[in-house]
């Protein structure tokens, strides 16, 4: 194959039609790695990915990766104004957006390619000659310390309790702050600091355009020269720690006047995406809380026969959000995780109970492991659910730069080729060796702490509160559940005013 650039490689990785290649140029020394996704489709999407996130930020500087990358998305170039850019866009029913996590910064926008070249020279100054306004770090800064003070603390409990939940589980880790950032940090961050941060980590050897749809040979080259311009500079790099062990149930209440009780428990687990027992770990997640699905045992339990709260989910990578959507946004890439259990807002009064529950079920689970029915059926719905995680190009290209990332085929493909090979004793293993109901950080979101904290240190009895009457045996399994032991030591429990969180 001939072309103004040479190819290095050319990997296959979705059905003929996915590819990751590498360029270079005989006359430039510029080298863009790329996932292409190239389609008749004539919508052109963008995920422009940055290999840098919240754990670069500098310790005492805490959200200054997500300032920057707010400051691109939404802020002007040398040329606009930030509304200059919303009016341009506007015609072409288009946008830019940013998100950043631990290790992943990504910019996504899409186009129909009658509109491309015009779309791309927006984007591209915003990306490559950021204006750094003032006015537009005051509004992106006001923004950041709002969405702590006034959505998280303020109004949103479910996410407090599961990103906080994160925040406990590696104090002292470099995934130890919220993405955002700390309020006492951003408060304190300066325009400055947000340009030092975008020379020392928006480089090339950091950069991974990902295209997809009808974009063309000649655009692919163009967008290499245009992104040729990024300084050379360094591969970002990271040492990652192992958190530090979890001994005995720890429990951090988090006092607010909260109507309901909103819980999160988990602890950290050796499996990413790239290791050979993740799709098994996948099914076990899956079986036991499917996000928003109303067939997964623990929602089963908990919201079908008793009624306690809106859904019970669990999760083995970082889904911020969920609140909000029901699947998982795609670069979140992260070499750890977590095994997380998300129970969604019960009456004061049921609190302890839905605990109780919830860590007897995992218990039980740990211990007995899955029946073959309940593996063949949740193996069957998987094979179909990964279809929809990978419904839309946008999607598609999302899910294939995570791939890359991993070091693993495409993610629909690479799901059902291990559900195809998976067996019973393979998941009933990965159960044993993951899963546990004991050494949990359990983050609690409550109005009454002190109250809260004397009821698990006491072990006292959690009798449930029904609004209408319950099977027989449903009343004869709360008897033993109301007084199930969690062994939760007084030191292990504190109590954090909600101002100090993500302070």
């Amino acid at each position: 194959m001939k072309c103004r650039g040479r190819l290095l490689k050319l990997i296959v990785l979705m059905a003929g039609m996915a590819a990751t290649l590498s360029f270079s140029d005989a006359q430039e020394t510029a080298k863009m790695e790329t996932v292409l996704l190239p389609s008749s489709s004539p919508l052109v999407s963008f995920r422009i990915l940055f290999q840098v996130g919240s754990t670069s930020d500098p310790q005492g500087k805490e959200g200054v990766a997500a300032l920057t990358a707010a400051m691109i998305s939404g802020g002007g170039t040398r040329k606009l104004s930030y509304s200059e850019i919303v009016q341009a866009m506007y015609p072409m029913a288009t946008r830019f957006s940013s998100q950043v996590d631990t290790e992943m910064t990504v910019f996504i926008g899409s186009t129909h390619k009658d509109n491309l070249q015009k779309y791309f020279d927006l984007i591209c100054g915003m990306l490559l000659e950021p204006g750094w306004k003032e006015e537009d770090f005051s509004r992106v800064k006001s923004d950041a310390i709002n969405e702590i003070k006034v959505n998280l603390r303020g109004t949103n409990d479910e996410e407090l309790g599961k990103e906080a939940l994160y925040g406990f589980i590696y104090q002292g880790h470099p995934y130890g702050h919220y993405n955002t950032g700390r309020v006492a940090a951003l408060e304190k961050l300066t325009l400055d600091d947000v340009k030092a941060f975008y020379q020392a980590n928006y480089s090339r050897p950091n950069l991974v355009f990902g295209i997809a749809g009808d974009y063309g040979r000649e655009f692919l080259q163009r967008a290499q020269a245009r992104f040729g311009s990024l300084p050379e500079g360094t591969r970002s790099s990271l040492t990652l720690p192992r958190p530090e062990p979890i001994e005995g149930n720890q429990v951090r209440i988090i006092e607010k006047g909260a109507r309901a009780t909103a819980i999160s428990l988990g602890y950290p687990i050796e499996i990413t995406r790239s290791h050979k027992d993740w799709v098994a770990l996948y099914l076990v997640q899956s079986y036991f809380g499917q996000h928003r699905s109303s067939n997964s045992y623990l929602y089963q339990r908990l919201r079908e026969l008793r009624g306690l709260n809106y859904g019970d989910y669990a999760y083995i990578e970082y889904f911020p959000r969920g609140m909000f959507q029901f699947h998982p946004d795609p670069n979140l890439g992260r070499r750890q995780q977590i095994f997380q259990v998300w129970i969604r807002p019960v009456e004061p009064q049921n609190a302890h109970f839905a605990l109780r529950t919830a860590i007897y079920e995992l218990g039980k689970l740990s211990r007995e492991g899955m029946k073959q029915k309940d593996f063949e059926d949740t193996r069957r719905f998987l094979s179909k659910f990964v279809n929809v995680l990978t419904k839309t190009q946008d999607l598609q290209l999302g899910y294939q730069l995570d791939s890359r990332y991993y070091g693993i085929p495409g993610f629909a493909e690479y799901v059902k080729t291990g559900l195809a090979k998976l067996t019973l004793a393979d998941v009933n293993r990965v159960i044993r060796e993951n899963l546990r109901a004991e050494n949990l950080m359990i983050v609690i979101v409550a109005q009454d702490a002190a109250k809260l904290k004397q009821a698990l240190v006491s072990n006292a009895p959690s009798p449930v509160h029904y609004n209408a009457p319950k099977p027989d045996e449903i009343l004869n399994e709360d008897k033993m559940l109301q007084d199930y032991q969690l062994k939760i030591a007084e030191s292990g429990v504190k109590i954090i005013p909600v101002e100090q969180v993500f302070q």
